[in-house]
């Protein structure tokens, strides 16, 4: 099998995980489940875009690496995600989609699903790449990329962690998290979640030249960037805290820096 038709097969496989998905929303009402699923999806996407064999092509140390890599990734995420299911609520993002949509919210899900589908691709053909760096010996682009990558798994879970605790206070009930690394950015996990990313970008790039598609790993940073902070994250989960915080929320935003974090953190609310 050649790389096409890898991506061919990856891109199927994705695009039903994600009708999967759209089937347990609509079954459970319970729309977190989403981002569960689609963290899984990309993880064993990942896994396969890295290990399956193409061609005669030798196999190579870093296919196992890039593998170990999003999956580490994958099931952090993906577990943590389904914690917090099994915990109940709803995902604020998608439950203003459901008002917005109204009748029409079962066909507009499913049509919205499929697009999350094409963009996981994006990042699973990152992690391909990465992993079919025909380099021979693994080098410091490697080691980088394991740093990045553990450095972003552990900050966005510290980030996670962070905010869980500040929610189970009742004392701040009511109130905008602004400790931990929330004093520094409005959406510290985003961050993190980027920078995972460029962990692809170390471990496909050849300085030398040699390995021009190498470069297309930066989609999966550049992708992630885009729809955490313009599309489907900044946006609508600012809209529904301004909603439900209203000028606490307002006041948080004129401290703290949206998603790079400050090197100072932001001094606590009055």
């Amino acid at each position: 099998m050649n790389l096409t038709l890898l991506l061919i097969g990856l891109a199927v496989a994705l695009s039903l995980a994600m009708t999967f998905a759209w089937a347990v929303v609509v079954r459970t009402g319970q729309s977190g489940w989403i981002d569960a699923i689609w963290s899984f999806a990309v993880g064993l996407a990942g896994v396969v875009g890295a290990l399956y064999p193409l061609d005669d092509a030798a196999w190579m140390p870093r296919q196992l690496l890039a593998a170990a890599l999003v999956a580490f990734w994958s099931l952090r995420l993906g577990l943590h995600i389904a914690g917090r299911n099994l915990r109940g609520g709803d995902d604020p993002r998608y439950a203003w989609l459901r008002q917005e949509w109204g009748d029409d919210y079962r066909r507009q899900l499913l049509l919205f699903l499929q697009i999350q589908a094409v963009c996981a691709l994006v990042l699973v053909f990152a992690v391909t790449v990465a992993a079919r760096n025909p380099e021979p010996m693994l080098r410091f682009g490697d080691a980088l990329g394991v740093l990045l990558l553990v450095i972003a798994v552990l900050g966005e879970g510290a980030s996670d962690r962070q905010l869980e605790r500040f929610r189970r206070n009742p004392a701040n009930r009511g109130r905008v998290c602004d400790t931990g690394l929330w004093g520094r950015s409005r959406h510290p996990n985003y961050f993190f979640e980027v920078l995972g990313w460029f962990a692809y970008v170390a471990i496909a790039i050849e300085p030398a030249g040699g390995y021009g598609i190498g470069w297309a790993a930066f989609a999966g940073p550049a992708l992630m960037y885009w729809l955490l902070v313009y599309v489907s994250g900044v946006p609508p989960l600012e809209a529904h805290m301004l909603r439900a915080r209203g000028d606490a929320f307002r006041a948080y935003q004129a401290r703290v820096n949206v998603f790079w974090p400050s090197l100072r953190p932001a001094p606590p609310s009055l």
